[in-house]
């Protein structure tokens, strides 16, 4: 059954957010290679999920918090999403040596990400 396998918090200040979180819960929060401004956030061992800080990306329509699942297929999950009445808002895209993700949002207004695990997924890549 697929389950959240990570999180987005979108905030204004990612360098006060970094802060903020390091001191509260000692989270170890590094800057990605990647996109501008996103920041990994390892939460620890044991029990719960990582996740990341990011600047709030447009297609998120307000929303402060994103989660994203875990699923074997990224193509099949965008399409039962459609099948349902939701929307994929962010296409499939390469996350070099992770895997293949997509964005959507539910009935209600409710963005998420899917996410299917693949670690030969290269940039460039896609649909």
């Amino acid at each position: 059954m697929p389950r959240v396998v990570h999180f987005e918090f979108n905030v204004d200040d990612p360098e006060r957010a970094v802060a903020f979180w390091r001191e509260v819960f000692g989270w170890t929060l590094d800057k990605w290679q990647g996109p501008a401004d996103y920041w990994l956030a390892s939460t620890g061992e044991g029990l719960g999920i990582d996740g990341a800080l990011q600047r709030p990306p447009e297609f998120t329509g307000g929303q402060n918090t994103v989660v994203t699942v875990g699923v074997e297929s990224v193509d099949e999950t965008a399409a039962k999403v459609e099948a349902a009445g939701g929307t994929v808002v962010v296409p499939k895209m390469a996350i070099p040596q992770v895997g293949w993700l997509i964005y959507c949002r539910d009935t209600e207004g409710t963005v998420f990400g899917a996410l299917q695990p693949d670690e030969s997924a290269t940039a460039g890549e896609g649909a």
